[in-house]
């Protein structure tokens, strides 16, 4: 009777646990050690091979476009909420991504020059016109903030990650990027508080 060693080939049964497992190590690893990361890691890590790797995605910008995505939904299910402090929420967890994986910055960049036709800039921007104004009138950012401005701001994140040196508390340093309200409406919404 013959033995098997190792994995057992599932064959197209595995086909979605794969692209689960190949998205999630790449985010991992692209958080850990940036855009460039050798493909070859990232089906390592995620216990494929690399066939697998590029049956799924044939192309670095596939892949990080993929994993980009997940990060879309995720600010979309963020901004669909109608509370006032949505856009405040919306902007912290940008923040987190910039932060926390500064690769997709890079791969929207490249996105910008190989796919001229990919909308995620688009879609980002929808979201933020579509919560900015609610706080606004909440008094929970600057009235004069406009969506370029906060998309200009994304920007300026990345920069601050992208050049900071080791040892900074680089949120902190974003964290200062947009503009706050006047204070005289941060403190009415303190009394408002209480």
């Amino acid at each position: 009777m013959p033995r098997t060693t190792g994995r057992v080939n599932r064959g197209p049964a595995a086909a979605a646990g794969n692209r689960r497992a190949i998205l999630a190590a790449a985010r991992r690893l692209f958080a850990e050690r940036g855009y460039h990361v050798p493909l070859s890691a990232i089906a390592q890590e995620a216990g494929t091979g690399q066939g697998v790797l590029y049956r799924h995605f044939p192309t670095r910008l596939d892949l990080a476009r993929a994993v980009f995505e997940t990060h879309l939904e995720e600010l979309t299910a963020v901004a669909h909420d109608d509370a006032p402090d949505t856009f405040v929420r919306l902007w912290s967890r940008l923040l987190d991504l910039v932060v926390e994986e500064s690769a997709f910055v890079e791969m929207v960049v490249d996105a910008r020059r190989s796919m001229p036709d990919y909308d995620g800039g688009h879609r980002l921007r929808v979201l933020v016109e579509e919560t900015l104004p609610r706080a606004q009138r909440a008094g929970l950012v600057a009235p004069a903030l406009t969506t370029a401005d906060v998309l200009l701001a994304v920007r300026m994140a990345y920069g601050i990650v992208a050049t900071s040196e080791g040892g900074e508390d680089v949120r902190a340093l974003v964290d200062g990027v947009l503009p706050s309200p006047p204070p005289e409406r941060r403190r009415s919404r303190r009394g408002q508080a209480q």
